[in-house]
Protein backbone atom coordinates (compact mmCIF):
# COMPACT_ATOMS: atom_id res chain seq x y z
CA UNK A 1 0.00 0.00 0.00
CA UNK A 2 1.40 3.38 -1.03
CA UNK A 3 1.77 5.62 2.03
CA UNK A 4 0.02 8.98 1.85
CA UNK A 5 0.19 12.19 3.86
CA UNK A 6 -2.08 15.23 4.10
CA UNK A 7 -0.27 18.53 3.55
CA UNK A 8 -3.37 20.76 3.66
CA UNK A 9 -7.14 20.39 3.69
CA UNK A 10 -8.05 18.83 0.36
CA UNK A 11 -4.43 18.01 -0.50
CA UNK A 12 -3.32 14.47 0.32
CA UNK A 13 -0.27 13.24 -1.60
CA UNK A 14 1.68 10.06 -2.13
CA UNK A 15 4.78 9.98 0.07
CA UNK A 16 6.72 8.99 -3.04
CA UNK A 17 6.35 11.78 -5.58
CA UNK A 18 7.35 11.45 -9.21
CA UNK A 19 9.66 14.30 -10.20
CA UNK A 20 9.56 15.69 -13.73
CA UNK A 21 12.78 17.75 -13.57
CA UNK A 22 14.46 15.43 -16.05
CA UNK A 23 12.11 16.52 -18.83
CA UNK A 24 14.17 19.70 -19.05
CA UNK A 25 17.34 17.60 -19.29
CA UNK A 26 15.77 15.44 -22.03
CA UNK A 27 14.94 18.60 -24.02
CA UNK A 28 18.27 20.41 -23.64
CA UNK A 29 20.47 21.36 -26.57
CA UNK A 30 17.47 21.62 -28.88
CA UNK A 31 16.34 18.03 -28.47
CA UNK A 32 12.61 17.37 -28.88
CA UNK A 33 10.44 15.16 -26.72
CA UNK A 34 7.28 13.34 -27.76
CA UNK A 35 4.97 15.10 -25.32
CA UNK A 36 2.07 12.74 -25.90
CA UNK A 37 4.24 9.69 -25.22
CA UNK A 38 5.61 11.35 -22.09
CA UNK A 39 2.06 12.06 -20.90
CA UNK A 40 1.05 8.44 -21.50
CA UNK A 41 4.07 7.36 -19.45
CA UNK A 42 2.58 9.07 -16.40
CA UNK A 43 -0.37 6.68 -16.32
CA UNK A 44 1.43 3.60 -14.88
CA UNK A 45 2.61 5.72 -11.94
CA UNK A 46 -0.87 7.00 -11.15
CA UNK A 47 -2.44 3.56 -11.52
CA UNK A 48 0.14 2.10 -9.12
CA UNK A 49 -0.92 4.65 -6.48
CA UNK A 50 1.98 7.00 -7.14
CA UNK A 51 -0.48 9.79 -7.83
CA UNK A 52 1.63 12.85 -7.07
CA UNK A 53 3.79 14.58 -9.69
CA UNK A 54 6.25 17.40 -9.00
CA UNK A 55 7.30 19.90 -11.66
CA UNK A 56 8.13 23.59 -12.17
CA UNK A 57 7.72 26.49 -14.55
CA UNK A 58 11.32 26.00 -15.72
CA UNK A 59 11.33 22.20 -16.13
CA UNK A 60 11.01 22.42 -19.89
CA UNK A 61 7.64 21.04 -21.06
CA UNK A 62 6.86 19.30 -17.74
CA UNK A 63 3.70 21.29 -17.02
CA UNK A 64 2.45 20.81 -20.59
CA UNK A 65 3.02 17.06 -20.35
CA UNK A 66 1.14 16.94 -17.06
CA UNK A 67 -1.71 18.95 -18.58
CA UNK A 68 -1.99 16.48 -21.45
CA UNK A 69 -2.11 13.64 -18.96
CA UNK A 70 -4.78 15.39 -16.87
CA UNK A 71 -7.15 16.09 -19.78
CA UNK A 72 -6.76 13.13 -22.07
CA UNK A 73 -5.09 10.16 -20.39
CA UNK A 74 -5.64 10.02 -16.62
CA UNK A 75 -8.31 7.45 -15.77
CA UNK A 76 -9.27 9.48 -12.68
CA UNK A 77 -7.94 13.06 -13.01
CA UNK A 78 -9.29 14.08 -9.59
CA UNK A 79 -7.17 11.40 -7.90
CA UNK A 80 -3.89 12.90 -9.15
CA UNK A 81 -2.00 15.76 -7.50
CA UNK A 82 0.04 18.23 -9.53
CA UNK A 83 2.69 20.17 -7.62
CA UNK A 84 4.54 22.91 -9.44
CA UNK A 85 6.90 25.78 -8.69
CA UNK A 86 7.25 29.44 -9.45
CA UNK A 87 10.81 30.71 -9.77
CA UNK A 88 10.68 34.41 -10.65
CA UNK A 89 13.78 36.46 -11.32
CA UNK A 90 14.99 38.49 -8.32
CA UNK A 91 13.63 41.99 -7.85
CA UNK A 92 10.24 43.62 -7.36
CA UNK A 93 7.14 41.43 -7.51
CA UNK A 94 3.67 42.77 -8.31
CA UNK A 95 0.19 41.31 -8.03
CA UNK A 96 0.11 41.23 -11.83
CA UNK A 97 3.33 39.19 -11.88
CA UNK A 98 1.83 36.63 -9.52
CA UNK A 99 -1.44 36.41 -11.44
CA UNK A 100 0.45 35.97 -14.72
CA UNK A 101 2.54 33.14 -13.26
CA UNK A 102 -0.54 31.36 -11.94
CA UNK A 103 -2.43 31.90 -15.20
CA UNK A 104 0.45 30.41 -17.16
CA UNK A 105 0.70 27.36 -14.89
CA UNK A 106 -3.06 26.82 -14.99
CA UNK A 107 -3.09 27.04 -18.77
CA UNK A 108 -0.26 24.54 -19.14
CA UNK A 109 -1.72 22.20 -16.52
CA UNK A 110 -5.22 22.62 -17.98
CA UNK A 111 -6.80 23.46 -14.64
CA UNK A 112 -8.40 26.35 -12.78
CA UNK A 113 -6.76 25.59 -9.43
CA UNK A 114 -3.20 24.56 -8.66
CA UNK A 115 -2.82 21.93 -5.95
CA UNK A 116 0.45 23.28 -4.54
CA UNK A 117 2.54 26.18 -5.78
CA UNK A 118 6.08 26.20 -4.41
CA UNK A 119 8.06 29.45 -4.40
CA UNK A 120 11.83 29.81 -4.81
CA UNK A 121 13.76 32.96 -3.80
CA UNK A 122 17.15 33.60 -5.39
CA UNK A 123 18.37 35.84 -2.58
CA UNK A 124 17.19 36.69 0.91
CA UNK A 125 19.17 39.95 1.03
CA UNK A 126 16.33 41.42 -1.02
CA UNK A 127 13.24 41.40 1.26
CA UNK A 128 10.85 41.42 -1.69
CA UNK A 129 10.69 37.62 -1.45
CA UNK A 130 8.15 38.28 1.31
CA UNK A 131 6.05 40.38 -1.08
CA UNK A 132 5.79 37.35 -3.35
CA UNK A 133 4.56 35.13 -0.52
CA UNK A 134 1.97 37.65 0.65
CA UNK A 135 0.67 37.97 -2.89
CA UNK A 136 0.51 34.18 -3.21
CA UNK A 137 -1.48 34.08 0.02
CA UNK A 138 -4.04 36.42 -1.55
CA UNK A 139 -4.31 34.13 -4.57
CA UNK A 140 -4.80 31.11 -2.33
CA UNK A 141 -7.53 32.92 -0.43
CA UNK A 142 -9.14 33.71 -3.80
CA UNK A 143 -9.22 29.99 -4.63
CA UNK A 144 -6.50 29.91 -7.30
CA UNK A 145 -4.19 27.76 -5.15
CA UNK A 146 -5.02 24.97 -2.72
CA UNK A 147 -1.80 25.45 -0.79
CA UNK A 148 1.53 27.29 -0.83
CA UNK A 149 4.94 25.80 -0.28
CA UNK A 150 8.52 26.91 -0.73
CA UNK A 151 11.57 25.28 -2.23
CA UNK A 152 15.19 25.44 -1.13
CA UNK A 153 14.50 27.59 1.93
CA UNK A 154 16.96 27.28 4.77
CA UNK A 155 15.76 27.01 8.36
CA UNK A 156 16.23 30.70 9.13
CA UNK A 157 14.06 31.91 6.26
CA UNK A 158 11.41 29.26 6.71
CA UNK A 159 11.32 30.53 10.28
CA UNK A 160 10.94 34.15 9.18
CA UNK A 161 8.03 33.24 6.91
CA UNK A 162 6.23 31.10 9.49
CA UNK A 163 6.78 33.60 12.32
CA UNK A 164 5.39 36.34 10.05
CA UNK A 165 2.12 34.44 9.65
CA UNK A 166 2.61 33.02 6.15
CA UNK A 167 0.76 29.72 5.93
CA UNK A 168 3.20 27.35 4.27
CA UNK A 169 2.56 23.61 4.08
CA UNK A 170 5.85 22.35 2.61
CA UNK A 171 9.51 23.06 1.91
CA UNK A 172 11.22 21.11 -0.86
CA UNK A 173 14.96 20.60 -0.32
CA UNK A 174 17.82 18.30 -1.19
CA UNK A 175 18.09 15.26 1.08
CA UNK A 176 19.99 12.00 0.82
CA UNK A 177 22.35 9.60 2.58
CA UNK A 178 25.13 11.99 1.54
CA UNK A 179 23.32 15.32 2.01
CA UNK A 180 21.98 15.16 5.57
CA UNK A 181 21.65 18.90 6.15
CA UNK A 182 17.86 18.65 6.35
CA UNK A 183 18.09 16.44 9.46
CA UNK A 184 20.03 19.00 11.50
CA UNK A 185 17.74 22.00 11.90
CA UNK A 186 15.26 22.24 9.07
CA UNK A 187 13.21 19.07 9.54
CA UNK A 188 12.84 19.49 13.34
CA UNK A 189 11.70 23.11 12.91
CA UNK A 190 9.35 22.22 10.06
CA UNK A 191 7.81 19.32 11.97
CA UNK A 192 7.20 21.54 14.99
CA UNK A 193 5.31 24.04 12.81
CA UNK A 194 3.27 21.72 10.61
CA UNK A 195 5.41 22.10 7.49
CA UNK A 196 6.13 18.93 5.52
CA UNK A 197 9.66 18.47 4.17
CA UNK A 198 9.77 17.13 0.60
CA UNK A 199 13.21 15.75 -0.28
CA UNK A 200 14.62 15.49 -3.79
CA UNK A 201 17.99 14.08 -4.80
CA UNK A 202 17.45 10.98 -2.66
CA UNK A 203 19.29 8.74 -5.16
CA UNK A 204 21.85 11.39 -6.16
CA UNK A 205 20.91 11.41 -9.82
CA UNK A 206 21.41 7.64 -10.05
CA UNK A 207 24.78 7.49 -8.27
CA UNK A 208 23.08 5.60 -5.42
CA UNK A 209 22.55 2.49 -7.54
CA UNK A 210 24.10 -0.85 -8.42
CA UNK A 211 25.60 0.69 -11.55
CA UNK A 212 28.14 2.64 -9.51
CA UNK A 213 28.88 0.02 -6.83
CA UNK A 214 32.60 -0.78 -7.10
CA UNK A 215 32.90 1.34 -10.24
CA UNK A 216 35.96 3.54 -10.82
CA UNK A 217 35.61 7.24 -10.16
CA UNK A 218 33.90 8.85 -13.15
CA UNK A 219 35.28 11.62 -15.29
CA UNK A 220 33.49 14.48 -13.59
CA UNK A 221 33.77 16.62 -16.72
CA UNK A 222 32.01 14.08 -18.96
CA UNK A 223 28.84 13.08 -17.14
CA UNK A 224 25.65 12.12 -18.96
CA UNK A 225 22.90 14.13 -17.28
CA UNK A 226 22.37 17.35 -15.37
CA UNK A 227 21.45 15.26 -12.33
CA UNK A 228 24.83 13.52 -12.41
CA UNK A 229 26.61 16.85 -12.88
CA UNK A 230 24.84 18.25 -9.83
CA UNK A 231 25.16 15.32 -7.48
CA UNK A 232 28.71 14.64 -8.53
CA UNK A 233 29.46 17.95 -6.83
CA UNK A 234 27.72 16.73 -3.68
CA UNK A 235 29.78 13.52 -3.64
CA UNK A 236 33.01 15.48 -3.95
CA UNK A 237 31.92 17.96 -1.28
CA UNK A 238 31.20 15.02 1.06
CA UNK A 239 34.74 13.70 0.81
CA UNK A 240 34.98 12.09 -2.59
CA UNK A 241 34.58 8.75 -4.28
CA UNK A 242 36.11 6.40 -1.67
CA UNK A 243 33.86 7.32 1.30
CA UNK A 244 30.92 7.36 -1.11
CA UNK A 245 31.78 3.80 -2.14
CA UNK A 246 31.71 2.85 1.53
CA UNK A 247 28.14 4.11 1.76
CA UNK A 248 27.23 2.23 -1.42
CA UNK A 249 28.62 -1.02 0.01
CA UNK A 250 26.64 -0.63 3.23
CA UNK A 251 23.42 0.20 1.42
CA UNK A 252 23.99 -2.71 -0.98
CA UNK A 253 24.17 -5.10 1.97
CA UNK A 254 20.88 -3.75 3.30
CA UNK A 255 19.30 -3.92 -0.15
CA UNK A 256 20.27 -7.60 -0.58
CA UNK A 257 18.81 -8.41 2.84
CA UNK A 258 15.42 -6.94 1.85
CA UNK A 259 15.57 -7.98 -1.83
CA UNK A 260 15.24 -4.40 -3.06
CA UNK A 261 17.51 -2.02 -4.96
CA UNK A 262 20.14 0.33 -3.56
CA UNK A 263 18.03 3.27 -4.79
CA UNK A 264 15.00 1.99 -2.89
CA UNK A 265 16.94 1.68 0.38
CA UNK A 266 18.41 5.16 -0.16
CA UNK A 267 14.97 6.73 -0.60
CA UNK A 268 13.48 4.74 2.30
CA UNK A 269 16.22 6.04 4.61
CA UNK A 270 15.27 9.63 3.75
CA UNK A 271 11.56 8.89 4.03
CA UNK A 272 12.08 7.54 7.56
CA UNK A 273 13.71 10.73 8.84
CA UNK A 274 11.50 12.73 11.25
CA UNK A 275 9.64 15.57 9.56
CA UNK A 276 9.92 14.19 6.02
CA UNK A 277 6.51 14.14 4.32
CA UNK A 278 7.69 12.69 1.03
CA UNK A 279 10.58 11.89 -1.30
CA UNK A 280 10.75 12.91 -4.95
CA UNK A 281 12.03 10.25 -7.32
CA UNK A 282 12.85 11.55 -10.79
CA UNK A 283 11.49 9.92 -13.93
CA UNK A 284 12.66 10.14 -17.54
CA UNK A 285 9.15 9.70 -18.89
CA UNK A 286 8.81 7.40 -21.91
CA UNK A 287 12.52 6.48 -21.62
CA UNK A 288 13.05 4.72 -18.28
CA UNK A 289 10.31 3.77 -15.82
CA UNK A 290 10.79 3.00 -12.14
CA UNK A 291 7.20 2.35 -11.10
CA UNK A 292 7.69 -1.05 -9.48
CA UNK A 293 10.96 -0.06 -7.82
CA UNK A 294 9.44 3.10 -6.37
CA UNK A 295 6.36 1.23 -5.14
CA UNK A 296 8.64 -1.16 -3.24
CA UNK A 297 9.55 1.75 -0.94
CA UNK A 298 6.47 0.77 1.02
CA UNK A 299 7.02 -3.00 1.02
CA UNK A 300 9.77 -3.16 3.66
CA UNK A 301 11.15 -1.36 6.70
CA UNK A 302 14.66 -0.58 7.82
CA UNK A 303 15.46 -2.14 11.18
CA UNK A 304 17.95 -0.97 13.79
CA UNK A 305 20.75 -3.13 12.35
CA UNK A 306 20.19 -1.62 8.90
CA UNK A 307 20.31 1.91 10.24
CA UNK A 308 23.43 1.20 12.30
CA UNK A 309 25.27 -0.28 9.30
CA UNK A 310 24.41 2.74 7.18
CA UNK A 311 25.31 5.20 9.96
CA UNK A 312 28.75 3.62 10.37
CA UNK A 313 29.45 4.12 6.67
CA UNK A 314 28.22 7.69 6.81
CA UNK A 315 30.79 8.52 9.49
CA UNK A 316 33.44 8.65 6.76
CA UNK A 317 31.55 11.39 4.90
CA UNK A 318 32.18 15.08 5.38
CA UNK A 319 29.15 17.23 6.09
CA UNK A 320 27.78 19.19 3.15
CA UNK A 321 28.41 22.82 4.15
CA UNK A 322 25.68 25.20 5.26
CA UNK A 323 21.95 24.70 5.51
CA UNK A 324 19.39 23.52 2.97
CA UNK A 325 19.27 25.63 -0.18
CA UNK A 326 22.65 27.26 0.39
CA UNK A 327 23.95 25.49 -2.73
CA UNK A 328 21.90 27.95 -4.80
CA UNK A 329 23.07 31.10 -3.01
CA UNK A 330 26.55 30.69 -1.51
CA UNK A 331 29.82 28.92 -2.35
CA UNK A 332 30.40 26.11 -2.98
CA UNK A 333 27.63 26.18 -5.57
CA UNK A 334 26.52 22.55 -5.71
CA UNK A 335 24.33 22.73 -8.80
CA UNK A 336 24.66 21.20 -12.24
CA UNK A 337 26.50 24.26 -13.56
CA UNK A 338 27.79 25.83 -10.36
CA UNK A 339 26.82 29.46 -9.70
CA UNK A 340 23.39 29.89 -11.29
CA UNK A 341 23.50 33.68 -11.50
CA UNK A 342 24.37 33.44 -15.21
CA UNK A 343 20.89 32.04 -15.80
CA UNK A 344 19.35 35.35 -14.67
CA UNK A 345 19.12 38.56 -16.62
CA UNK A 346 20.26 40.59 -13.61
CA UNK A 347 20.48 40.73 -9.84
CA UNK A 348 19.00 44.13 -8.99
CA UNK A 349 20.14 45.92 -5.85
CA UNK A 350 17.78 45.22 -2.96
CA UNK A 351 17.44 48.90 -2.06
CA UNK A 352 17.42 52.12 -4.01
CA UNK A 353 20.46 54.39 -3.81
CA UNK A 354 21.07 58.04 -4.55
CA UNK A 355 23.90 60.55 -4.10
CA UNK A 356 24.07 62.46 -0.85
CA UNK A 357 26.11 65.56 -0.07
CA UNK A 358 29.87 65.56 0.38
CA UNK A 359 30.42 62.51 -1.85
CA UNK A 360 28.20 60.19 0.11
CA UNK A 361 25.93 57.50 -1.35
CA UNK A 362 22.68 56.75 0.44
CA UNK A 363 20.72 53.47 0.50
CA UNK A 364 16.99 53.59 1.27
CA UNK A 365 14.96 50.49 2.17
CA UNK A 366 11.52 52.09 1.89
CA UNK A 367 10.29 51.60 5.45
CA UNK A 368 7.81 54.14 6.79
CA UNK A 369 10.37 55.29 9.36
CA UNK A 370 13.09 56.58 7.05
CA UNK A 371 11.29 59.59 5.54
CA UNK A 372 9.47 60.32 8.78
CA UNK A 373 12.62 60.45 10.93
CA UNK A 374 14.95 61.72 8.19
CA UNK A 375 17.63 59.04 7.86
CA UNK A 376 19.01 56.48 5.41
CA UNK A 377 19.15 52.74 5.83
CA UNK A 378 22.86 53.02 5.16
CA UNK A 379 25.42 55.62 4.11
CA UNK A 380 28.64 54.99 2.19
CA UNK A 381 31.49 57.47 2.56
CA UNK A 382 34.61 56.33 0.74
CA UNK A 383 35.29 52.73 1.76
CA UNK A 384 33.19 52.94 4.91
CA UNK A 385 29.52 52.01 5.19
CA UNK A 386 27.40 52.86 8.21
CA UNK A 387 24.16 50.92 8.54
CA UNK A 388 21.45 52.48 10.70
CA UNK A 389 19.72 50.68 13.52
CA UNK A 390 17.72 48.06 11.66
CA UNK A 391 14.54 46.39 12.86
CA UNK A 392 12.51 43.58 11.36
CA UNK A 393 10.39 45.85 9.17
CA UNK A 394 9.57 45.59 5.49
CA UNK A 395 7.54 48.46 4.14
CA UNK A 396 4.66 48.78 6.60
CA UNK A 397 4.96 45.16 7.80
CA UNK A 398 6.54 44.01 11.05
CA UNK A 399 8.39 40.75 10.32
CA UNK A 400 9.05 37.77 12.54
CA UNK A 401 6.17 38.09 14.97
CA UNK A 402 7.17 37.24 18.54
CA UNK A 403 10.17 35.17 17.43
CA UNK A 404 13.35 37.03 18.42
CA UNK A 405 15.56 34.78 16.31
CA UNK A 406 13.41 35.30 13.22
CA UNK A 407 13.56 39.06 13.73
CA UNK A 408 17.35 38.88 14.09
CA UNK A 409 17.76 36.90 10.88
CA UNK A 410 15.65 39.44 9.01
CA UNK A 411 17.56 42.42 10.47
CA UNK A 412 20.81 40.88 9.26
CA UNK A 413 19.29 40.20 5.84
CA UNK A 414 18.42 43.89 5.58
CA UNK A 415 21.95 44.84 6.60
CA UNK A 416 23.29 42.50 3.91
CA UNK A 417 20.90 44.07 1.39
CA UNK A 418 22.01 47.58 2.31
CA UNK A 419 25.66 46.63 1.95
CA UNK A 420 25.02 44.91 -1.37
CA UNK A 421 23.23 48.01 -2.65
CA UNK A 422 26.29 50.08 -1.81
CA UNK A 423 28.82 47.70 -3.35
CA UNK A 424 29.67 45.70 -0.23
CA UNK A 425 28.83 42.40 1.41
CA UNK A 426 28.23 41.04 4.86
CA UNK A 427 31.86 39.90 5.08
CA UNK A 428 32.88 43.58 5.08
CA UNK A 429 31.24 44.22 8.47
CA UNK A 430 33.75 45.16 11.18
CA UNK A 431 31.36 46.03 14.02
CA UNK A 432 27.78 45.27 15.03
CA UNK A 433 25.73 46.72 17.86
CA UNK A 434 22.72 44.73 19.00
CA UNK A 435 19.92 46.26 21.05
CA UNK A 436 17.55 43.79 22.71
CA UNK A 437 14.30 44.86 24.35
CA UNK A 438 14.17 41.94 26.80
CA UNK A 439 17.68 40.64 27.37
CA UNK A 440 16.71 38.09 30.00
CA UNK A 441 14.24 36.41 27.67
CA UNK A 442 15.77 36.88 24.23
CA UNK A 443 19.52 37.36 24.49
CA UNK A 444 20.45 33.77 23.67
CA UNK A 445 18.13 33.44 20.66
CA UNK A 446 19.44 36.75 19.30
CA UNK A 447 23.08 35.85 20.01
CA UNK A 448 22.78 32.45 18.33
CA UNK A 449 21.17 33.95 15.23
CA UNK A 450 23.92 36.58 15.11
CA UNK A 451 26.48 33.82 15.50
CA UNK A 452 25.05 31.83 12.59
CA UNK A 453 25.39 34.76 10.21
CA UNK A 454 28.60 36.34 11.54
CA UNK A 455 30.45 33.32 12.92
CA UNK A 456 32.82 33.21 9.93
CA UNK A 457 33.33 37.00 10.01
CA UNK A 458 33.69 37.68 13.75
CA UNK A 459 33.18 41.46 13.80
CA UNK A 460 33.53 43.46 16.98
CA UNK A 461 30.14 43.29 18.72
CA UNK A 462 28.20 44.82 21.58
CA UNK A 463 24.83 43.67 22.91
CA UNK A 464 22.86 45.87 25.27
CA UNK A 465 19.36 45.96 26.65
CA UNK A 466 17.44 48.98 25.41
CA UNK A 467 13.79 49.96 25.08
CA UNK A 468 12.85 49.91 21.39
CA UNK A 469 10.33 52.10 19.63
CA UNK A 470 7.34 49.84 19.03
CA UNK A 471 6.32 46.90 21.21
CA UNK A 472 6.49 44.57 18.21
CA UNK A 473 10.25 45.01 17.86
CA UNK A 474 12.36 42.64 19.93
CA UNK A 475 15.78 43.46 18.47
CA UNK A 476 17.54 46.23 16.55
CA UNK A 477 20.98 45.95 14.94
CA UNK A 478 23.35 48.50 13.46
CA UNK A 479 26.59 47.78 11.64
CA UNK A 480 29.76 49.40 10.35
CA UNK A 481 31.63 47.99 7.37
CA UNK A 482 34.97 48.62 5.70
CA UNK A 483 34.97 47.91 1.96
CA UNK A 484 38.70 48.52 1.43
CA UNK A 485 40.23 45.42 -0.22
Amino acid sequence: MIERVTLAPGLTISRALTGLWQIADMERDGRTLDLDAAARAMRPYAEAGLTTFDMADHYGSAEIVAGKFRRGIASDPAAVQYLTKWVPEPGPVSAADVRAAIDRACERLQTDTIDLLQFHAWTFADPRWLDALWLLEAERDAGRLRAIGVTNFDTAHLRIAIASGIRLVSNQVSGSLVDRRFTHKLAPYAAAHGVGVLCYGTVLGGFLSERWLGAPEPNWDALETWSQMKYGRFIRAAGGWEPFQGVLRAVHAVAKKHDVSIATVASRWVLDQPGVAGVIVGARLSHSQHVADTARLFAFTLDSDDRALIATAQEALANIPGDCGDEYRTPPYLTASGDLSHHLSNFPAPFSTRPGHDGRTLALSGTVWEPMAGYSRAVRKGDRVYVSGTTATHGSHAIGGADAAAQTYFCIDKIAGALQSLGGRLEDVVRTRVFVANVERDWEAVARAHGERFGHILPANTMVQAPLIGDEYLVEIEADADLAR
